[in-house]
């Protein structure tokens, strides 16, 4: 029998549970912190500014910017090019194809493909085909909030890790 299975037995619930807190409570409020300042200053600079710097799936990026940083995921080119490809062929399929049901799935078909083909994966950016399609956005939209908004995220996550976190980022 192994000394990790003997070790195992002879915790008890309490105590695994408290060596768990003790072991991730820190990097979770870290990496929470980090992901609540990221969105509550995109959302005063959109209230303040008043252009949409905001969008749903930019939560998502923030799990992967402030939880994960050393993902290839969550790397610059993976936020702002995921980001700026899904949306450009969410207006595409808008434009060409209209806004049924048919033209979300192929949104977001395409938009993993073209994601996937060109090197900038970012799992969150596959919403934004929807966002795009339900919200009948405008070309404008790769600029406002697509582009300012992403280059502004990656800005936070590298001050944030930079100087609280202390973690690597860009990876």
């Amino acid at each position: 029998m192994s000394s990790d299975t003997e070790t195992a037995q002879t915790v008890s619930p309490t105590e695994a549970f408290l060596q768990h807190v003790s072991k991730n409570a820190i990097p979770a409020l870290i990496s929470g912190l980090g992901g609540a300042l990221a969105i509550w200053l995109l959302a005063s600079l959109t209230q303040g500014l008043h252009y949409t710097l905001l969008i749903a799936p930019f939560g998502a990026s923030c799990v992967l910017l402030f939880a994960i940083p050393q993902s290839p995921l969550a790397r610059p080119r993976n936020v702002i090019g995921g980001h700026l490809l899904s949306a450009f062929v969410g207006l595409l399929v808008l434009t060409f194809v209209g806004s049924g049901v048919v033209a979300m799935g192929i949104g977001v078909g395409l938009a993993i493909a073209v994601m996937q083909f060109t090197g900038t994966l970012h799992p969150p950016a596959g919403g934004d085909p929807l966002v795009v399609i339900l919200g009948g956005a405008g070309w404008s939209f790769l600029g406002l909030p697509i582009l300012a908004g992403t280059i502004t995220l990656v800005l936070i996550a590298w001050i944030y890790h930079r100087f609280i976190s202390k973690r690597a980022y860009p990876a």
